[in-house]
Order: structure tokens, then sequence, then C-alpha cells
């Protein structure tokens, strides 16, 4: 019997730099959001048909990991359909009202690959948010934060 066979990709969120926030960011960033609009851009880019042949690989746990603070999340698919997936993604303009770029970190065929590539990029990315608040978070903030990592850590199929 042959498994599933999948393939994990390790995706960052841009907001859109040029657009001026009046305080955080205008979008949380949940599983919900991101999933919604990948659904509309394979919807538009691809049709019915599109959506409906890649629906199958594309739901339940589909979405291994997401942050919202830093914004990297981890999305499962199936080999046959990461292609369609991919290119609908980068075709996603918005999530919500909030304009956004995707930008795809890693691409790879076992969890435990995308697991040590997301696992350098948050870290690096908590470093970096550290530094842009001042190198002291508050304490729930840091808490948020390590769970975030330890979810990485445990990820299995």
């Amino acid at each position: 019997m042959v498994g599933f066979k999948n393939r994990y990709m390790v995706m960052e969120i841009f907001l859109d730099p040029n657009r001026e926030f009046m305080g955080d960011d205008p979008i949380i960033v949940t599983q919900f959001n991101v999933k919604r609009a990948i659904d509309d851009s394979i919807l538009v880019n691809f049709g019915e048909c599109g959506l409906a042949s890649s629906h199958g690989s594309f739901l339940g746990k589909s979405f291994k990991y997401v942050n919202p603070i830093t914004k990297l999340c981890i999305i499962r698919v199936s080999r046959d359909d990461y292609r369609k997936v991919w290119a609908a993604i980068t075709m996603v303009r918005s999530i919500g009202n909030c304009p956004v770029v995707f930008n795809l970190l890693d691409l790879s065929g076992s969890i435990k690959a995308c697991k040590n590539a997301a696992l350098k990029c948050e870290e690096l990315k908590i470093e970096n948010y550290k530094l842009s608040v001042g190198g002291t978070l508050k304490a729930d903030v840091d808490q948020q934060l390590q769970n975030c990592l330890e979810k990485i850590k445990v990820l299995e199929h």
C-alpha cells in the first residue's frame, strides 16, 4: 500500500510596507485567513474544477503551523497538487483588506526537513522581533513565542 505523498511548504507572509498603519497590524494571520485567501486565489486562477481537485489534499490538517506574530506558516499539500497551490499562493495579493506578499522559504517532501528550516527562520525572526521592540518583551508575548517554537519542534505528519 502506498501512503499519501506530501509536499510541505514553509512560507512567510509580508504585509505591504508602503501602507501606513494606525497602531498594530491590520490583520491577524490565522489558519482560517490564510486558507481562505489561498482558496480564493485557486478559484480565481484555476476555476471551480481547479479548486475541487486541489481541495481534497488541502483539507483538514493541511496547516501544520501558523504564527501570527512572526507570520510564518507550514502547509501540507499532496504531491500531485503542490504546483497548483504554489502558483495560487504567489498570486495572492491580500488577506482581507490588507495587501500581502507570500515568500516560499522551503519546499520539501518530509516534515522533518521543513521543521528544521522553519526552526531556523523562526529563531531569526524572534531575535529580529526582540530587537525591533527594544530587546525586552512582555512575559505573555515571550511565552507565546516560546510556545510557537515548541509547536514546531513536536510537528509530526
